[in-house]
């Protein structure tokens, strides 16, 4: 019987430091889904913001939702050493590019144009492939199970 890889500290640091980014992704999800104007006003976020999110197709909508939330059972299941961790965070990164497709190829309010919009969608992305990757490599080494 082969002896159980013991977990590397990066694992918990990842695992734990993921976890919370994800965390603030599904806080700022729900906030945006329950229109909580004390939280999206001070974003730029107005009517026409919420007019614009109200209006997404549904491959967007669900593309949106399996982003956040793959992405925070991703971190769950990396704390919990489970290989499931791969495909979670393969569907979060997949919900989070097709997410972030819609906006470019419709016409979004000013507030969620700009500089700073690609940017952060662009952080989102990159962080999102850096998690599979680190699952991936994980997975492999023998340490998720």
């Amino acid at each position: 019987m082969e002896a159980a890889k013991q977990t590397p500290w990066h694992l918990w640091a990842v695992g734990i430091v993921s976890l919370i980014w994800n965390a603030i992704g599904g806080y700022d999800y729900i906030m945006t889904r329950t229109k909580n104007m004390d939280y999206l006003e001070p974003m730029g976020f107005d009517d026409a913001a919420m007019a614009y999110i109200d209006g997404f197709p549904l491959w967007a909508n669900i593309a949106w939702g399996l982003g956040v939330w793959g992405a925070i059972a991703g971190s769950i299941l990396l704390l919990l050493k489970s290989r499931h961790a791969v495909i979670a965070f393969a569907l979060s990164l997949a919900g989070a590019f097709l997410s972030n497709l819609y906006p470019r190829i419709s016409e979004p309010p000013a507030a969620m144009q700009g500089t700073g919009a690609t940017i952060f969608a662009l952080v989102i992305l990159a962080i999102a492939i850096a998690l599979l990757w680190y699952a991936r490599r994980q997975a492999a080494a023998g340490v998720l199970r």
